[in-house]
């Protein structure tokens, strides 16, 4: 393994610092996430959790994607999604101890909170309405087709109103379970 051949700009420290970890580290996300990630996804997670240089990574994917190692396929939406081909997912297990099990972890972590934030915006529905005098935020919690409860809130300006929905959207179960717990009390 070529030891440091990564620039560093934005790398936290104990980030990823080797080409080849930042290929074995890509391999071993999208062997281990249940559901596909897309390219630019996994971009937002790794860059911003400050694990490798943003140049770095997307030449590392697109060295996977050459080698076969990972395919990029076109979603519904539009955005390529990644998958692991058996090779891939091979490369990953003989060398992924090479990366910190912390990274590993950390990445993966961040994976599945932007996954799990990405399907609860698809699923509640949340709408925010510009007022004279404020916002209206409405939303919505949806279990299928069935829409379980809806609320509209006012609230002073639309700084206000994307707080909200940023709580919201991080448990949308538990605002739900509070509120029947206090009308039921």
């Amino acid at each position: 393994m070529d030891e440091y051949d990564a620039i560093t700009s934005g790398v936290e420290p104990g980030g990823l610092r080797s080409r080849t970890e930042i290929k074995t580290l890509i391999c071993y996300l999208v062997s281990k996430l249940e559901t596909p990630i897309t390219r630019e996804q996994l971009s937002s997670v790794i860059c911003e959790e400050g694990i490798a240089n943003y140049f770095e990574l997307n030449q590392a994917l697109s060295e996977v994607i050459q080698s076969g190692n990972i395919t990029a396929a076109d979603s519904d939406s539009g955005s390529s999604e990644l998958f692991i081909t058996p090779s891939g997912r091979e490369f990953s297990r003989s060398i992924e101890h090479q990366v910190p099990y912390t990274i590993r972890e950390n990445a993966f972590n961040a994976c599945i909170r932007l996954q799990t934030r990405l399907r609860r915006e698809r699923e509640h529905k949340i709408t925010i309405t510009q007022l004279d005098n404020g916002c209206n935020i409405t939303m919505s919690v949806v279990d299928g087709d069935d829409e379980l409860m809806t609320v509209t809130l006012f609230v002073a300006d639309y700084e206000q109103a994307n707080a909200v929905k940023e709580k919201f959207l991080s448990d949308p179960v538990k605002v739900y379970s509070n509120i029947v717990a206090l009308l039921m009390a």
